[in-house]
């Protein structure tokens, strides 16, 4: 790749993702993500939005002092306040960018900026964000050399007024100039005629990298992102599997995808290790509660599956004829290389386990092993994906206040679904029977009433793992209480005990949180 210049890409799934999310993801969680952001090979990880929240602050402080192979950014409106407490969550990186910025178009400036004190006129407005701006650079150059200033709603700002801020916040120390499509409202040519005026245009543009930062309302992040790197852009922002505000950001798979595949076209690359792509698309996915398209580019479960009589005979003879990426360079689980049953070892499972990038203490391969086991005995043969959720089940971050003991539940046609739960709660034991619709609205109902707590239930999703009628489900939950809303995920072979543990996982998110709001 050496013939190839380098475009650093910018990774905002836990704070521009994680706003669209409808919940919010733990400091543990968080981290898990950012863990795997770096393995995946990203240049920046905008870990989140420190003055928010002092959950935002913790997550972005833990990142900060754990992640060492990226640089770690924290966000900031152009406020003093903001950036100091965005410079102290990121003391403890060893590589720290400031991500500050305000609104440049007339539509943000009069709408935002509408107080007299900002001046009285839309020219006066101007000229006070102009100096906000500046004032917002030099006051991050206090805390790192590596600031990045975003110019928010730029697709809709006058050209004359953004060249301006972009030259004055270079000259106050910016390294980057972030030109966001904050609404999706540009279309690929004329986004990239910006990013190449910018770049023709503004005097100093050679002292700092342009990042081009797009939204999806129209369907064009990609190509608009694609369009401003052809243009001269030498940074890429977006989130994994395209999550975000509204309909979501670039997709960053199918941008590194893009440039790699057509490094004949665009001349250029980037460091991410792809073979990554499919671990953390599904990793994201999972803590976040969502379920991906089979047909979404790239990572789909179908992104790579031949059906057509013409295409199967095209792959079947020539694999180029219908495929220009190979399912191993996104880092697809290849199936059948080890047959996973009741009889494997210890040792064969945690070289799977190893093949599929997991590594654990030996207490906790004992802990996947044990649930390995269990659902082997239920199953003729445990896959790749069975694995992946074993790990994220048994696993997860969150502390266990309240633990599932025991569940039976009784159906019969024509009868009241009822179900007993005992729960541990707090080191004591409840057990509580629940009737209802079906089997899961009577096992809520008895877990509600054993743990003490009535939270309401906003969504509740069931994905089969693998295929047949062995296959485990995995289950999420979203849940509210007290203005807190948390995601709940349990998988299990059998889909009432999958219900119970995302429930009571639910559960004991809201405790933590809880206790993080002090």
């Amino acid at each position: 790749m050496a013939e190839f210049a380098e475009v650093t890409v910018f990774d905002t799934t836990l704070r521009d993702g994680e706003q669209a999310a409808g919940s919010r993801l733990g400091a543990a969680e968080k981290l898990e993500i950012a863990r795997q952001l770096a393995r995946l090979g990203v240049g920046v990880i905008e870990a989140g939005f420190p003055c928010s929240s002092p959950q935002d602050f913790e997550a972005v402080r833990l990142i900060a002092r754990e992640v060492k192979e990226v640089v770690v950014c924290g966000l900031s409106r152009a406020v003093a306040a903001d950036i100091d407490i965005c410079g102290e969550a990121l003391a403890g990186a060893t590589r720290r960018r400031i991500h500050t910025g305000l609104g440049v178009s007339d539509i943000h400036i009069a709408g935002k900026f509408r107080d007299p004190k900002y001046g009285a006129t839309l020219a006066d407005k101007r000229q006070r964000t102009l100096v906000m701006a500046v004032d917002a650079v030099t006051r991050a150059r206090r805390y790192t050399d590596d600031v990045e200033f975003y110019a928010e709603d730029a697709g809709r700002a006058d050209r004359g007024y953004l060249f301006a801020v972009i030259e004055a916040v270079i000259a106050a120390g910016a390294t980057v100039v972030n030109i966001p499509d904050t609404t999706g409202y540009t279309v690929p040519a004329q986004y990239g005629a910006l990013i190449a005026a910018i770049a023709g245009q503004v005097p100093n543009i050679h002292r700092a990298v342009i990042s081009v930062h797009c939204h999806d309302d129209l369907g064009m992040a990609v190509a608009n992102t694609l369009a401003g790197v052809a243009a001269g852009a030498r940074q890429v922002e977006g989130t994994i599997n395209g999550i975000g505000e509204r309909a979501g950001n670039a997709a960053l798979e199918e941008v590194v995808m893009a440039l790699r595949t057509r490094r004949d076209f665009f001349g250029v690359d980037t460091s991410v290790d792809s073979r990554e792509l499919h671990r953390t698309s599904r990793l994201v996915a999972d803590r976040l509660g969502m379920v991906l398209p089979a047909n979404k580019a790239v990572v789909g479960d179908h992104a790579f599956a031949h059906s057509s009589g013409i295409h199967v005979d095209g792959f079947l003879k020539d694999r180029t004829t219908y495929e220009i990426m190979r399912p191993e360079d996104i880092g697809f689980p290849e199936q059948g290389k080890v047959v996973l049953t009741a009889r494997t070892g210890r040792h064969g499972v945690r070289h799977r386990l190893a093949e599929l990038g997991y590594a654990f203490a030996d207490e906790e391969l004992e802990q996947v092993y044990r649930r390995f086991l269990a659902v082997a005995d239920k199953k003729r043969e445990v896959f790749d994906e069975d694995l992946a959720a074993i790990v994220n089940d048994e696993l997860r971050p969150t502390p266990e206040f309240f633990q599932l003991v025991a569940l039976k539940s009784a159906t019969e046609t024509g009868t009241t679904p009822t179900v007993t739960v005992r729960l541990r709660r707090g080191g004591e034991e409840h057990q509580e029977t629940g009737r209802g619709d079906g089997p899961v609205d009577a096992a809520y109902k008895a877990l509600a009433a054993a743990a003490g707590r009535n939270p309401h239930l906003e969504r509740y999703e069931i994905q089969a793992v693998t295929g047949g009628t062995e296959a485990m489900g995995r289950v999420t939950v979203r849940m509210r209480e007290h203005g807190t809303t948390v995601l709940g995920r349990g998988a299990s072979t059998d889909i009432i005990e999958a219900s119970a543990k995302a429930y009571v996982d639910g559960l004991n998110r809201l405790v933590a949180f809880g206790e993080e709001r002090g």
